[in-house]
């Protein structure tokens, strides 16, 4: 395909500044929408003001583009997920269906199949149902997806979508595996739950410990992320790629990482001790990325000990 002009929405979150990015290097014409929030700042785009949940500010990124990235969403809060996710999405797609757009992205992730809020009979591929676990998160992401699909049927929109597992990027991971950072959790499932005297103590006295998250029969949970940079290849693997079209891809580490390996591992290259910590009701999940390999060749490089090293790496070198 020859992608000329690339329309981007979301372009200044986490992970759109890396794709604003990755399309300047490759040369292509960027017209993104800014949102007043937080808007774009990266030169050598052509910015729009405005926000999805305007039809024609939508309509004016969307025009003439030969390619539309979509990323705009929202989390955890019920005055703005329909709006920006669903709505937004939708004013989006029907921008898209009255021009000559030749690929539609739309990035979405693997909480549209329930990961670890349900029981995985096995690796988790594309044909695994759309499941949205508990929030308005994950129910926007599935509702995302069916709009595109159903936007391919009726009107043959050339959609591909990247469903990415958890993204890191920076020292991220090491937040995760925080005591400090996450016995009170913002957003369900990324936290510790309910934890014991023991813990609390140590958090109230400011001690740190690399949490082993287990199930409660105290085995390691194990689960399956992604670092940013393995996103990135696989974007421009997909983007003017005609084997992508009608296509949605896992997007994942090369294998999925086990608490107890990758908690040792960290508390060994920092000098803290691990802690194990029951967390019931959550269930381990490895993503399946063999279509992704087979049919865009993507080959993701960061496994769970590379993405720890790099996160070490980047503290360290901002802390000094």
């Amino acid at each position: 395909m020859n992608l000329e002009t690339v329309a981007v929405f979301g372009g200044s979150g986490k992970v759109g500044s890396h794709i604003v990015e990755a399309l300047k290097a490759q040369g292509k014409s960027i017209r993104a929408l800014s949102h007043w929030s937080k808007p774009i700042t990266s030169e050598g785009i052509e910015s729009i003001p405005g926000s999805v949940t305007d039809p024609e500010a939508v309509r004016q990124v969307v025009e003439s583009a030969d390619a539309v990235v979509h990323m705009a969403t929202a989390k955890e809060d019920p005055d703005t997920f329909f709006d920006v996710s669903i709505r937004g999405m939708f004013n989006v797609l029907e921008a898209c269906r009255d021009e000559e757009i030749q690929q539609f992205v739309m990035f979405g992730g693997d909480a549209a199949q329930g990961i670890w809020f349900y029981p995985q009979t096995g690796p988790i591929d594309e044909n695994h149902p759309k499941t949205a676990y508990p929030g308005y998160y994950a129910f926007s992401k599935v509702i995302e997806e069916v709009m595109a699909e159903q936007y391919a049927i009726q009107y043959g929109l050339p959609i591909s979508i990247m469903r990415c597992s958890w993204i890191f990027e920076e020292d991220d991971l090491l937040g995760h595996f925080s005591l400090l950072e996450n016995v009170d959790p913002e957003e369900e499932g990324h936290g510790f739950g309910e934890v014991t005297e023991e813990i609390e103590a140590l958090v109230r006295a400011g001690e740190e410990r690399i949490p082993i998250l287990t199930d409660s029969e105290g085995c390691p949970y194990y689960r399956h992320i992604v670092h940013i940079d393995d996103v990135i290849q696989a974007f421009e693997k997909i983007l003017g790629n005609e084997s992508a079209i009608g296509q949605d891809f896992n997007i994942a580490a090369p294998a999925p990482f086990d608490y107890q390996g990758a908690a040792e591992y960290i508390g060994e290259q920092l000098g803290i001790p691990t802690i194990e910590i029951v967390c019931p009701g959550y269930h381990s999940f490895e993503i399946d990325i063999s279509k992704a390999r087979a049919i865009i060749g993507y080959e993701p490089q960061n496994d769970i000990f590379s993405i720890i090293d790099r996160a070490i790496a980047y503290r360290q070198g901002h802390s000094e």
